[in-house]
């Protein structure tokens, strides 16, 4: 299977709610293309949306130093910090987003994608 085939299937897996499914199929696509800016942002949404905030936060930092203009990278890093109790550290990169034009998230929703930022 290629790579985009790999992204596509997780994909499917993402919007049917199974974020640990997708979460086991971007792994290893991040891993050979850390640079595919996509993969590593649904990579770091199912994280999210899965509870692994550890993870989740590592792979959101990725994603601010491969797209530092993200300004939806900055604020899903916020929330997934928040949601660690880190709220003084999130703060830092919620007022970098809202300096970019992100929308504030204050649920656990970070479903919009950089493409819909645009």
């Amino acid at each position: 299977m290629t790579t985009y085939e790999e992204f596509q299937r997780a994909t499917q897996f993402f919007d049917a709610r199974d974020y640990i499914g997708a979460a086991r199929l971007l792994a290893p696509v991040v891993a050979d293309e850390p640079g595919n800016r996509a993969a590593v942002e649904l990579l770091g949404r199912a994280y999210f949306h899965s509870a692994q905030l550890g993870r989740a936060e590592r792979v959101l930092r990725d994603l601010v130093e491969l797209d530092p203009g993200n300004g939806w990278a900055y604020e899903a890093l916020a929330r997934t910090l928040e949601r660690r109790n880190r709220a003084d550290e999130a703060r830092r990169y919620r007022r970098l987003a809202a300096a970019m034009g992100a929308e504030t998230s204050t649920g656990s929703e970070v479903s919009v994608t950089a493409a819909n930022l645009a």
